[in-house]
């Protein structure tokens, strides 16, 4: 097999990353916030650019996306009572894919895969639509976000430093 950088270039990416894993993980644990949550702010941060400009556009899309599953929650509770649950998550659904993929034409914030994956985590936690909810999802992508960064930008400033 053919590596595009060197051997131990390869080794130590490989070893940065595991060991930034394994700490952001035990941080989000000892915080108790969702491991998995934290891993969609790392997802994120790999997702469109990797300086730090886009590493905040990204986190801010996540982030964006959390907010609006949040209220998407909300309006699913307020309108099952009049439409019925057959027809309020479909018309949900429908209004918040919109929304979202209409921001694609803005010049900033416009990365959809960092908004659905605020969606997905949203949904995929259960968490009443509360802002302590909230505080959770955002914390726990933060630290997911900030150690994919470093998990980025250390390997190479270690070999940096070692020659």
């Amino acid at each position: 097999m053919s590596l595009p950088v060197s051997r131990s270039m390869y080794v130590l990416v490989t070893c940065v990353a595991a060991i930034t894993a394994a700490l952001a993980a035990a941080l989000s644990q000892q915080l108790s916030l969702p491991v998995w949550a934290m891993f969609v702010g790392w997802i994120a941060f790999f997702t469109q650019g990797l300086d730090a400009r886009n590493a905040i556009e990204n986190l801010a899309c996540v982030w964006a996306g959390l907010v609006i599953g949040a209220l998407a929650s909300l309006a699913i509770q307020s309108l099952a009572p009049h439409l019925g649950s057959g027809l309020t998550l479909p018309v949900v659904v429908f209004v918040v894919a919109s929304f979202v993929v209409a921001l694609r034409g803005l010049p900033r914030m416009r990365n959809l895969l960092a908004y659905f994956l605020g969606l997905v985590a949203w949904f995929a936690s259960h968490l009443e639509p509360a802002p302590a909810s909230l505080g959770i999802l955002l914390a726990a992508t933060a630290i997911g976000s900030a150690a994919a960064w470093i998990a980025h930008t250390t390997p190479s400033r270690l070999a940096r430093a070692a020659s």
